[in-house]
């Protein structure tokens, strides 16, 4: 069981700033301060230790896709034909290095992992899986599967909060 010792120690006002943080990293700090009922210096001092302590990763631009003409969204699912150490350390750096490949997965089940990948279309798609994807040492099968709509993207985590007694 994976046990998460850190959120335990998150109070009402850290799990406030996590969860305005998320959703808008621009916020400026007197308006998070305001939001989260603190002075400015105390709000600052909250997010620097938050972000010290490890809960903020970073902070990112997300750009729309479909503007910089990715207009296919794609999973796919694939299955490696032999599952030893250096097999599976070839894959994984061959897919870091996929720039269309935006997560990749180590997964149970039928296939060993589950890539979510942009391309601008079906020609791309194609390029992708011949010329990128299957030429990867050990790869024996590849299923794609194509979004046909988007019904929710976030990047935004539920903040577990202490509750103050």
């Amino acid at each position: 069981m994976l046990i998460l010792a850190h959120v335990n120690e998150l109070d009402p006002t850290d799990a406030a700033i996590l969860e305005a943080i998320q959703r808008d990293g621009r916020i400026s700090n007197v308006d998070l301060a305001h939001m989260v009922n603190l002075s400015p210096p105390a709000a600052h001092a909250r997010v620097r230790r938050l972000a010290e302590d490890g809960y903020v990763r970073g902070y990112v631009a997300l750009l729309d896709q479909s503007r910089l003409g990715y207009d296919m969204t794609c999973f796919i699912n694939v299955t490696l034909q032999l599952h030893h150490e250096e097999g599976l350390e070839t894959f994984r750096a061959r897919v870091n290095e996929m720039p269309e490949v935006l997560e990749c997965h180590h997964v149970t089940g039928e296939h060993d992992y589950l890539l979510k990948v942009v391309v601008r279309n079906r020609a791309d798609l194609e390029r992708f899986v011949v010329k990128e994807l299957t030429p990867v040492a050990g790869v024996a099968r590849i299923y794609t599967s194509l979004v046909l709509t988007e019904i929710k993207s976030t990047t935004v985590l539920p903040v577990p909060r202490r509750e103050e007694s």
